[in-house]
């Protein structure tokens, strides 16, 4: 059985403070493709006249993020890890208006400890 990973054993850098990486088990990834609704477009477009943080879209990115953060744990706790260092995101636009939202790192078994 899987063991969860924790968000904060998840780390941008290659190691976990407090930590001590004991295995590594290879890169994870999740993966989320995300489009825009006519409807989202259009409160967009509306917000653009206004000018500032345009709040449809950020949302939707969050969504997007939090969702391809959650299925990299899920992968990284398939293959035994309990942490996760070097993780990165990334995104790439495979149509007009379809996003792919990547959160990839790597997956690794730690214990406390320097």
């Amino acid at each position: 059985m899987a063991v969860a990973v924790s968000a904060e054993l998840v780390s941008t850098t290659n190691e976990i403070p407090g930590h001590r990486i004991v295995r590594p088990l290879g890169v994870v990834r999740g993966i989320t493709v995300r489009s825009r609704s006519i409807v989202g477009n259009l409160g967009a477009a509306l917000q653009t006249l206004v000018g500032g943080n345009i709040t449809i879209y950020t949302e939707l990115c969050e969504k997007a993020r939090g969702e391809a953060f959650e299925l990299m744990l899920q992968h990284a706790a398939a293959m035994g890890a309990n942490a996760v260092v070097g993780m990165r995101y990334d995104a790439n636009e495979v149509a007009e208006g379809v996003t792919e939202v990547l959160a990839y790192g790597t997956a690794v078994q730690v214990e406390p400890g320097a």
